[in-house]
């Protein structure tokens, strides 16, 4: 019994060590389906969004959810601990007259104790080890626990890094889609100048979300500063309005449109792969053909040339269809709203007022409002 607890101590160790190691240090997705972190998110994120749908208050849901991103990274580190802690104790408990001297009766929790004092450097010296067995697990374990503290305090600044990254760019979007954002909005305001400039920073925003969300998974569930904003929102709209750009626009940015949304859609298949959400169609036709028409009417009255209505709606869907079902896949999943081809009402951005001044002025940029549905 003694001999197979030290063999499942090894184990587990090792287990944990391998897990810490491919979500903390390996830069690439893991695709290993026997994982403690895949098990853990599972087993709490499932229960906690159960209990954000019940909250029927929008403002108080999202700060609700807005806890558990950074509360379920703690949880794990604190598992990790405790996995270690508990494999030493078991490869201890092989040999327990090894701690605390001849003659004295040590109890598995007496080992669990001195297990979790070794691995966080306490050296309290009630328990103490007496065999070369013993002695070489003791140094072994607290070494183990000052590199895992180290790591563990090196990598949430580039966490919260590459969250600051990823939150300056949604920021941007304020001031030219609205909040949450709206894709006529910010065909509007860039389109229609040319934005090969703006779709560059946006092709350089997603390939970034790309890389730290494939190697840091829980950034998916970190919520943006704003309710009204959030990554999914942001790459939802960019994807839009480059798939607009492509088929309706005339000289417009066709070019940079096109590798914009190629790294957007990579970045939403790939998030949506590693989350383990598979594509499913939106309930509703986000863009229906009433919606198009008048979208189409705007940007004429703008003075924008659009290109005609033969085949560009039947491309325009083909496109959309490359993208709306990760998009709605991740939006159920993360319970994160996406934007909104046109706005539903006029709303301000989250520029025009504070807490102290409830501005009910309408986002406009450059005095363009949408016509009203009779126009």
């Amino acid at each position: 019994m003694r001999t197979l607890g030290a063999v499942a101590g090894v184990a587990l160790g090792l287990f944990v060590l391998l897990d810490s190691f491919e979500t903390i240090v390996l830069p690439r997705r893991v695709t290993r389906r026997l994982r403690l972190t895949v098990a853990f998110y599972r087993l709490t994120w499932k229960p906690y969004r159960w209990l954000a749908r019940r909250v029927r208050c929008p403002k108080r849901r999202e700060g609700f959810i807005a806890y558990y991103g950074p509360c379920s990274l703690l949880l794990l580190f604190a598992l990790w601990a405790v996995g270690l802690c508990l494999a030493f104790a078991l490869m201890l408990f092989a040999n327990p007259a090894g701690v605390g001297g001849p003659g004295k009766t040590v109890s598995f929790n007496d080992l669990l104790y001195f297990s979790g004092s070794t691995f966080f450097t306490l050296g309290l010296g009630d328990l103490r080890p007496t065999t070369t067995l013993t002695r070489f697990l003791v140094v072994a374990e607290a070494g183990l626990g000052f590199a895992f503290l180290a790591m563990v305090m090196g990598y949430l600044p580039v966490l919260y890094q590459a969250f600051s990254a990823r939150e300056s760019d949604i920021s941007l979007l304020d001031s030219r889609a609205g909040s949450p954002p709206v894709t006529v909005y910010l065909i509007i305001r860039e389109a229609g100048r040319g934005w090969d400039h703006l779709l560059a920073e946006y092709e350089l925003w997603c390939a970034r979300l790309l890389e730290s969300h494939l190697s840091y998974p829980v950034l998916a569930l970190f919520r943006s500063q704003h309710d009204n904003q959030s990554w999914l929102a942001t790459i939802t709209t960019i994807l839009d309005a480059t798939a607009f750009t492509i088929v309706g626009l005339e000289r417009a940015s066709e070019q940079q449109a096109e590798l914009t949304f190629a790294i957007a859609r990579h970045a939403v298949i790939d998030l949506a792969n590693t989350l383990k959400t598979p594509p499913r169609a939106f309930p509703h036709d986000r863009l229906p053909a009433q919606d198009l028409l008048k979208l189409r009417q705007i940007l004429v009255e703008l003075g924008m040339q659009i290109k005609g209505d033969s085949e560009m709606a039947g491309e325009l869907t083909r496109l959309r269809k490359m993208y709306e079902p990760y998009v709605h896949a991740l939006s159920t999943y993360l319970l994160m709203p996406v934007g909104r081809w046109l706005p539903d009402h006029e709303k301000a951005a989250n520029w025009l007022g504070s807490r102290w001044e409830h501005s009910q002025t309408p986002f406009a940029i450059h005095h363009h409002r949408l016509p009203d549905d009779d126009t």
